[in-house]
């Protein structure tokens, strides 16, 4: 069917969800904070006007089950053009349940697959759909796990800049001694002119963060992400307003519904706002808080998956760069037909693939699928 015959309301008539849990391909990972040893990736279609739409989320298999007990009902049989609408009537159904955590991951899987599903039926790559800013959106390189060894740090950060990624980011946070000579050796490994970029993933008390700050702006730090525990917005303004004028305070990646980030951004709490459309309800959440940052002219970083922020990260008025994130990165093209690789350190959408450009390979995922 044409295109011009499809820009009207077309049902969506069937919602499917399946979840899969992926081993690290180096044992067990950690940050300041956690350690995993797989990642679980919970996958939605939806289905209308004869066309399939894809969405995902990085979580836990019981954000699987809420989509499939509560949620499938809630959009099936509604207008998949009406996005707005269909986002509105998912954040009402989980009013008793509690909206931030497991529910808005339900409601980003589902809003990015209607987005995708809405650009093929109109035989468009989303990027357009959204209206593009930029044909491309820098990256910069993310693992650097306190689970590494040195030399497994070195190598890692080094290949990214090596293959033209200029910014490069570690985790920090198990021990403030070694991680000021693990961030020494990193700046060794990368060179004088890659950006080095630190996450502490709040691991640090605000003394101890601001003192931490200092020790790495020595080795020409620019970048401390979570230097506290995410929600303690006084400690981050605290970080932010003392530490050196050469170093950016970043947090963002644990909100979901838009007044977390009003917040952030009220309290003085970050030099730059992240945002995760896994997390954050979609596309459309996402640009929600992409026009929050541009009412308050604050620069804008997306926070892991980095296949699916491709395009939104283009039609964004305020992002700045996409997180190439290791894991989710290496998932993506393990299980995901179309996900890009960055090209002189910037990820470029494929104009000639419609919606996201994804297309799950159910044969290779199958090993990997939850019951």
């Amino acid at each position: 069917m044409p295109a011009t015959e499809r820009t009207h309301a077309v049902q969506i008539d069937d919602l499917t969800v399946s979840a899969y849990r992926v081993p690290t391909d180096e044992g067990l990972e950690s940050d300041g904070t956690y350690a995993w040893d797989a990642t679980t990736l919970v996958v939605v279609g939806v289905r209308g006007g004869g066309i399939s739409g894809m969405g995902y989320t990085y979580a836990d298999e019981s954000t699987a089950t809420l989509i499939h007990s509560t949620l499938a009902d809630v959009v099936c049989g509604m207008d998949v053009m009406a996005t707005g609408k269909i986002w509105t009537a998912l954040v009402a159904a989980v009013r008793n349940l509690g909206r931030p955590g497991v529910a808005s991951m339900a409601i980003s899987a589902i809003d990015v697959a209607v987005w995708d599903l809405k650009a093929r039926l109109l035989d468009l790559p989303l990027v357009t759909l959204l209206g593009g800013m930029r044909e491309a959106t820098p990256v910069y390189g993310s693992g650097g796990f306190t689970s590494y060894t040195e030399k497994a740090l070195r190598e890692q950060l080094s290949g990214w800049v090596e293959s033209g990624i200029t910014r490069v980011k570690m985790k920090v946070g198990r021990s403030a001694a070694d991680d000021v000579r693990r961030v020494a050796a990193a700046r060794d490994a990368i060179g004088d002119d890659a950006e080095l970029f630190v996450d502490a993933n709040g691991a640090y008390d605000r003394k101890q963060a601001l003192a931490q700050a200092e020790r790495f702006a020595e080795s020409e730090v620019s970048w401390f992400e979570e230097p506290v525990y995410h929600r303690d917005l006084a400690g981050l303004r605290f970080c932010r307003e003392h530490a050196p004028a050469s170093m950016e305070i970043s947090v963002g990646e644990y909100g979901y519904a838009p007044d977390s980030f009003a917040a952030l951004i009220d309290a003085g709490a970050a030099d730059v706002l992240q945002a995760d459309a896994t997390r954050c309800e979609g596309i459309t959440g996402l640009l929600i808080v992409d026009a929050l940052c541009e009412a308050r002219s604050m620069p804008l970083s997306t926070h892991c998956a980095p296949s699916l922020h491709a395009h939104v990260a283009c039609a964004a008025k305020r992002v700045r760069h996409i997180e190439y994130f290791h894991d989710h990165a290496r998932i993506e093209h393990l299980l995901f037909d179309g996900a890009p690789t960055p090209r002189d350190g910037a990820l470029h959408p494929d104009l000639g693939r419609r919606g996201l450009g994804l297309e799950l390979k159910y044969a290779d995922a199958r090993k990997y699928e939850l019951s």
